[in-house]
């Protein structure tokens, strides 16, 4: 394999047993548990100066602490998207400053362009030949899209209930699509459930086949830690106050806080970003683990799951201690909101700021100002808020809202008349 200078190896965050990367692409082999990218951080040939006399304005910029080499990547430019003030939120929120990490700019639309960089560079890396997934929706897009870019054949398991936009520009791009069928239950009410055993069960049959499905490659969550090295030098390398992440398998708030701690680590940084959960009422294992203090979830049963919000739609989490151990180390917190608060949400921003936000990535709006609400912020805070994908990504969930807003603002004149 072609890897950076400073990766060592794989780490069990389980069994804490390391693995060379050329030998396992997936799970511990000894335990099953995540494996974890490893650095020998005194080979770290890098710095913050160094940084800003770089050009490459991609995730690739830090390709030091990647497994891979710029060189060696499977690209489309992700990365690099844009930390906007956000001054009419600040307000209404009672903060210091409100700045929206705007995800929805990468090639796909969505955050997961930076976690399938990553595998799919693994993929090409191991001589895969066909790669396959389950997902909610936007990650199997992706997928589909740097498979295309490596030349590989994609499977691409999805639920009945992912969005449009995902299932067709899956196919645009070339992958074979599956819409997976609830296993029991009405017709359309599948969940990311169902496309995970319907997508292990092709697995099995196809041993060859290289999962870039979430926490069984190594890379996803590596990728998506980029978000906050990017975020930390946006803000000269100053944490902020709180990070707010909408919240369904917590991919990259694992990674984003993997990255606060190495950027400490080295130095770069004298603080972690606080990191703040955000799900929905609906779908909140998460939180409700937090609360009870526990160190990990109690799984949901897919009847138990009542959000319009799909991409965080996840009842049963794989790495939940993963995110309750970020959130805690990093003096975070976790919410969750209705999803009229979440889809009000997403509105708002577009009208206050202009700024698309996509209808699950909202929850991290309606969240933060939830926490405001609770006294978690201060006057002077710098508040992050991850907008995680584009507002056109949910645009008939984004419009129906807004129609039904309006009928009863028009019920409400009339009885006031």
């Amino acid at each position: 394999m072609q890897t950076s200078e400073a990766f060592v190896g794989l780490d069990c965050v389980d069994c804490g047993n390391r693995f060379d990367p050329a030998e396992e692409p997936g799970r511990c082999p000894d335990c099953g548990g995540i494996l974890d990218p490893a650095y020998d951080y005194d080979r770290v040939d890098l710095s913050p100066e160094q940084l800003a006399d770089r050009e490459e304005d991609s995730m690739w910029r830090y390709a030091e602490l990647l497994p891979f080499p710029a060189e060696a990547a499977v690209s489309m430019g992700e990365g690099g998207t844009a930390l906007v003030e956000c001054p009419e939120l600040a307000d209404a929120m009672g903060v210091g400053r409100v700045l929206l990490k705007d995800e929805g700019r990468n090639p796909t639309g969505t955050f997961k362009d930076r976690g399938q960089a990553a595998a799919m560079t693994a993929a090409v890396q191991h001589g895969a030949g066909t790669v396959a997934l389950n997902s909610a929706g936007n990650a199997g897009q992706a997928a589909a899209a740097y498979a295309a870019r490596a030349g590989l054949d994609a499977h691409v398991y999805l639920p009945k209930r992912a969005g449009f936009t995902q299932k067709a520009m899956t196919e645009v791009h070339g992958a074979e699509l599956h819409v997976c069928d609830p296993v029991g239950g009405a017709a359309g009410s599948s969940q990311i459930g169902d496309a995970g055993a319907a997508y292990a069960a092709a697995m099995d049959g196809h041993p060859d086949w290289y999962s870039t499905k979430t926490f069984v490659t190594p890379y996803r969550h590596e990728g998506k830690k980029t978000m906050a090295l990017e975020l930390l030098e946006q803000l000269d390398w100053e944490a902020p106050d709180a990070v707010v992440y909408p919240t369904g398998g917590g991919v990259g708030l694992v990674g984003m806080h993997k990255a606060a701690v190495e950027a400490e680590k080295l130095g770069w940084t004298d603080d972690l970003a606080p990191m703040y959960v955000a799900q929905a009422e609906g779908c909140a294992p998460v939180v409700a683990a937090y609360e009870a203090g526990a160190d990990e979830h109690e799984p949901l049963a897919d009847d138990e799951v009542d959000t319009a919000c799909n991409g965080i739609a996840i009842p049963d989490p794989g790495a939940s201690p993963l995110i309750l151990d970020a959130v805690r180390e990093s003096d975070g917190g976790a919410v969750a909101t209705s999803d009229a608060a979440i889809l009000d949400a997403a509105i708002e921003v577009a009208r206050r700021e202009g700024l698309e936000v996509g209808a699950t990535c909202a929850a991290a709006v309606s969240g933060a100002f939830e926490l405001a609400e609770r006294g978690e912020f201060g006057p002077d805070d710098t508040v992050v808020l991850l907008n995680t994908g584009a507002g056109n990504k949910d645009v008939d969930a984004l419009r129906a809202h807004l129609g039904e807003r309006e009928a009863e603002e028009t019920a409400d004149r009339d009885l006031e008349e």
